[in-house]
Parts: structure tokens; sequence; C-alpha cells
């Protein structure tokens, strides 16, 4: 191997700053845009990387990557919608930073999360990488299961006053990543006899819906702003660099979480993220403002889950294991340029693995006045742009972010499905991070799970192979006890506090209401258990040992909630909003729903034009001049022809023959 300061030269080459900050730059616009991923745009960059210099084209690569996982979280606090699935714990407070005004101190803090974490990230894969290569060989299935548990546990803390609507919640998140093929056994489960359900529901897809749908909903509920217009501010940094040096020791162990998740093969940013919210909000002082636009779970998301940048390049590296599609994709583009990776690699005498993981920390620096200026202009623009003409390019987005993932209509109609179903939900008291964490850790759980069933029942012991014989599933076991009992603690004191002092005041306190929003949602869920239970019986004993066990759940969980609504107990409600916006509601559901069944026939570019005409007069409050209105109607062509030539030609992403265009 060279000495260090070739290497620090070649990675700091004028092509190489020059690729790593466009790779940034790009990384981070696709990041933020939900549904146009990492792995998508990592892939289609890959065969322009062939014709460079091998070091040149993965530190493109490598920073595609780290701003795409960062650009994830500007979505998620300006629309509250993650760009990609490892910013959906930004959300809890970034969007409550934003609806408040703060929505530029939050993306500024998110930047210095970002970079941290993605430094540290870095500088273990360089120093470190052999080493803990080896500590994710001791991850085995069971460890996965309880990881999976861990992540469940949060809905403890977001469960809106109400921790039994939010594990009936997550239940149904774990069913909906049950539909499909099971992961154990190959039978069809839960798809209605729809084919088009055989390969299940995509988390991004579901994430885009239940997050943005929503929203966009309640955008068009009322005439006032998305988000409150707040005064110039510049980027605030100083006050964010303030308020980061006070949360520390949030940012290191954050980020080691986020690098020891990263490792591990499958895990990745989402589980990274809620574990490092989860720990932050158990040690902090200030755990009742989680949830409510606490600085310190930004700080805890964000760095955590591009600390998984660099943690995941660790098992790709050293032991030929790719921790997530990205990784993958760069592991291929390694192998083309004639690099192999495994545990020889950082004894061949190449520099090319070390030029490109200083590259990387490079990208990760860059990310900081990249990410300040897009920040500062993305708040300013989402603040200023009239909700006419927010709606609409919002909905776009999230239509053909949802059909690029696979090329697939039908991935756009379960987006909005979901969409509509969480809205509803939403209603009742169910919120969708609930919901959302059971789908994205469902799969991992019952892979887990099963597993270990396996395992111990080849050997006639489950539960040692679960649980006693596992030293790391006992650490596991202990964070989640200590995770899901602390909040139930400060919940009973904080009702004890109120009893005294409703006592003090001498109030009398009338006859509880029944809640009926909730009381109709738990006889839905109710439903779906029983019909689970029917048909888990038909499945095989493999395939249907995790649906039984869900489905048992979230039997008791409804039926509890059913007697607790009865009593009035049943949370925090959305509120109903007046008729006029609930009609608005409707038509902007309607619309969408249209568009997503009409466009793979008639085509996309009709169709969205259509559709965000439409959707625009929804947004519209007040009277529309002809000036405007004329403005409008330019700024929507010229919106939908860009993002189809984007699509079209740039990404390629092959679209559905169509009767118009």
């Amino acid at each position: 191997m060279a000495d260090a300061a070739s290497i620090l030269f070649e990675a700091l080459s004028p092509m190489n700053l020059l690729l790593a900050l466009l790779g940034v730059l790009g990384g981070t616009i696709v990041g933020a845009l939900p549904g146009l991923s990492a792995t998508m745009a990592i892939a289609v960059l890959v065969p322009f990387t062939f014709v460079m210099d091998p070091a040149s084209g993965l530190i493109m690569l490598g920073a595609i990557y780290t701003g795409a996982i960062y650009g994830g979280a500007f979505a998620a606090i300006l629309v509250n919608t993650p760009g990609t699935p490892s910013a959906i714990a930004t959300t809890f407070d970034g969007y409550p930073m934003a609806k408040r005004g703060d929505g530029d101190l939050a993306v500024t803090l998110a930047t210095i999360a970002s970079v941290f974490g993605g430094l540290v990230g870095a500088i273990l894969l360089i120093t470190l990488s052999p080493k803990l290569a080896t500590l994710a060989l001791a991850f085995q299935s069971t460890e996965y299961f309880w990881l999976a548990l861990l992540g469940l546990t949060l809905i403890a803390t977001l469960s809106q006053g109400n921790l039994v609507k939010g594990l009936i919640g997550g239940m149904f998140g774990i069913f909906l990543s049950m539909i499909g093929v099971a992961v154990i056994g190959g039978d069809v489960r839960f798809t209605a006899g729809l084919p088009s359900m055989l390969g299940g529901i995509d988390i991004v897809a579901a994430l885009i819906g239940l997050y943005c749908l929503p929203v966009l909903i309640g955008m068009v509920a009322t005439p006032d702003q998305h988000l409150e217009p707040a005064e110039a501010r510049g980027f605030r940094l100083f006050e964010a660099i303030g308020i980061s040096l006070k949360n520390w020791f949030n940012l290191i162990r954050s980020s080691l979480i986020g690098t020891l998740v990263g490792i591990l093969p499958g895990a990745g940013g989402s589980i990274a993220s809620l574990i490092a919210y989860a720990e932050a909000k158990r040690a902090s002082k200030n755990s009742d403002n989680f949830g409510k636009g606490e600085p310190g779970g930004i700080l805890a998301t964000e760095s955590s889950n591009n600390a998984t940048v660099g943690g995941g390049f660790i098992p790709t590296l050293v032991l030929g294991i790719p921790g997530t599609p990205p990784d993958a994709v760069i592991m291929g583009a390694l192998m083309v340029q004639g690099i192999r990776v495994g545990p020889s690699l950082f004894q061949s005498g190449d520099d090319t693995v070390y030029v490109f993981m200083t590259g990387l920390v490079v990208a990760t620096l860059l990310m900081l006045p990249v990410g300040l200026i897009v920040g500062r202009y993305a708040f300013r623009f989402i603040t200023n742009v009239p909700k006419a003409m927010l709606v609409p390019l919002i909905a776009f987005m999230t239509i053909i972010g949802s059909f690029a993932i696979h090329a697939n209509p039908h991935d756009v109609v379960v987006m909005v499905v979901l969409g509509i179903i969480g809205w509803a939900a939403g209603r009742a008291g169910f919120g969708a991070s609930p919901i959302v964490l059971g789908l994205v850790l469902g799969q991992i759980a019952e892979q887990g799970f099963m597993r270990a069933w396996m395992i111990g029942g080849a050997r006639g012991d489950f539960l040692g192979q679960l649980l006693v014989n596992r030293p790391i599933s006992w650490g596991i076991l202990a964070l989640i006890l200590l995770t899901m009992m602390l909040p139930l603690f400060r919940m009973r004191a904080a009702r004890r506090a109120a009893a005294g002092e409703t006592t003090r005041e001498g109030a009398v306190a009338g006859p509880a209401q029944i809640d009926r929003a909730g009381l109709i949602g738990s006889a839905v869920f109710l439903a779906l258990a029983v019909w689970m239970l029917i048909q888990a019986s038909g499945l095989s004993v493999m395939a249907a040992a995790f649906p039984y066990a869900i489905g048992a759940a979230l039997a008791l969980l409804s039926l509890l909630q059913i007697l607790r609504s009865l009593r009035g107990q049943g949370g925090t409600n959305a509120e109903g909003g007046s008729a006029e916006g609930t009609v608005r509601g409707f038509v902007l559901a309607a619309t969408m729903l249209g568009w997503a069944v009409i466009f793979p026939h008639l085509g996309l570019f009709a169709t969205s034009l259509i559709a965000c005409v439409l959707l625009m007069l929804t947004g519209q409050f007040g009277r529309l001049t002809m000036p405007r209105l004329a403005a409008y109607l330019v700024s929507l062509f010229v919106m939908v022809t860009l993002f189809y030539v984007t699509l079209d030609r740039v990404l390629n992403v092959p679209l559905p023959p169509a009767l118009l265009f």
C-alpha cells in the first residue's frame, strides 16, 4: 500500500473533488424526491464509471449514496414524507419544527448531524474495518429478531397518548409486511386472490402513501399555508452548532449505533435511526418534547442513518457481503473494475479502496455547504409557493416516485390506497408511524423468529436458541424492557400529577364520551384479525406460525381498545375539519386514485396534466384571476414535462404503453 500522503493527494485531486461535489448534490436531490432511491441513482450511473479512473468512479458513486441518505431529510422535514426509508424517524420531530416556523433550523441540524454521523462511519470504516466485520458475524437470525422488536418498541413513544392504538397500528403494519409469498415456507398469503399482490407491498410506496397523502388532504382542508412563513434568518448555523454541542453525547451515541447497525447485512438506516431515536428519547431530560419538535430527535436520527453508510461498507469490503442494495451495486462496480472484495482486500496492495474510503470522507464534508445552501432555498420555496401549486407538485412527485421504484403501476395504486387508509386511520387516532414501523420491521422479525424456531426445533431447544443461549440477545432484550418501561412510568406519573391537580382545583369530572371513531376503527381491525386467523388456518405450519401470533395479538388489542373506546379512553384523534375541507379532501383522494388507475392506459404525461390541473383547482382558495390561472397552467405544463423527460430519458424508467402520451 502506498503512503497516506499519496492517497490523500489522489482523493483531493480537482477531478475527484468535482465528482464528489456533483455526486453529493445529485444524491441530495434524488434522496429528497420520494421514491427516487440511492440504489436507482447509483445503478443508472454505474455504466458511466466504467470509462473513468476506478477511484474516481467509485468516489462519485459513494458521494451519491451519501447525499441520497442525507437528502431524505428534506422531504421528511418540509413535507412530512421520508424521502428514503432511513428518514422515517426524522419526520417525528423535523416536521413539527417546520410547522412552527423552524424548518430552516431543522434542516441545518439535520445537515450537521448527517456530516458528523457520516464522518464517524467513514473513519471507523478506514480504521477498524476488519475488527468490526467480525462483530457482524456474531449476529445471527435470533439477534435480528430482537433488533426488529427493539425498533418496534418505539411504538410506545409514537402512540399519541394511547399505547394500545399504537400497538394495533404496529400489528397492522406487520400484517402488511406478510402479504405475498411467505419468506419461510413459500405459501401465498393474504393476497385476496390478486396476482398483483404476489410481490407484496413495496415499503417505499407504502411510506409515500401513508405519510404524504394525509398531508395533502390536510393541505386542501384549510386555506392556511402549509408551513408558517418565517423571517429570513439565514442558515442559523451558529444556533444549530450550539444545540449540537449541548447534544454532543447524543450525536456520538447515535453515530456509533448507526455504524454498528450498518455492519449488519440487511438492517440498514431505517432500523439504525429508529433505535437511535428510541435511545435518545429514553436518555433525554426533555423526553416529553420528542415528537413535538425536539432538536435532539433530528440529531439522533440523521447522525445514525448517515453513519450506516460507512458501517454498511465494512461487511461489503471485508466479507464480500453487501449490507444494503446500494452497497451491492457499488460492490458490483468494484468487481467490474477488477477489485476483489474480501478478507484479502486490505493486504492486496491496491490503493483504490483507500482512495475510495478517503473520498467518502471528502464527500461527507461536502454535504455541509451543499446541504446548507439547498436546505435554505428548499425551505423558502416550500413556504412561499402558493398552495394551489404546491399540492399538484407534491402529488405528482408521489405518483412518479412510487412508479419509478419498480416501473410498476400497481405500486402507485397501493400507494394511494394505503394513503387513504392512513388518513382514515389517523382520523380515528391510529397514527401512520406505528403502521410504518410494523411494515418496515415485520419481515425482519418474521425471518429471525422462524429461523430461530427451525434451528431450535432441530436441536429440541427453541427457547434456548431464541434467548437463553444467546448473550447478545440478552443485551438487546434488556434495552427493549428499558425502552418500553420508561414511557409507561412517565405516563403514569403524568396521570397522577393531572389527577392531583384536578383534586386541588375541586373539579368534578363529567361522564366520559365514547370514542366513536376509535370504536369503529378497532372493530375494523378486529374483523381483519379474524380474517387473518381464518386465512392462516389454510397455510402450512411454517407459513402460518407468525400470522397466527400477529392475528391473535391484533384481535386481543382490538378487543381491549373497543372496551377503552366505550369508556372514552380514545387518546388523541385527528381533527375533523370543516365540511368544505372534508369535501376537498375527498376530491383530492378521488383524483389521486383515478390518476393511479388510469395513467397506465391513457399515458403518464396526459393524465398527469389533467390531474395536476384538477388538484390545482382543489388547492386554490379565493378568487383566481386569469393572469394567475395562465401562470399556474404554464408552470404545471413545464413541471410535468421536466419530470416526464427525467423519467423517460435520464433515468430510463420504462413507461407503460399508452393510448395518448
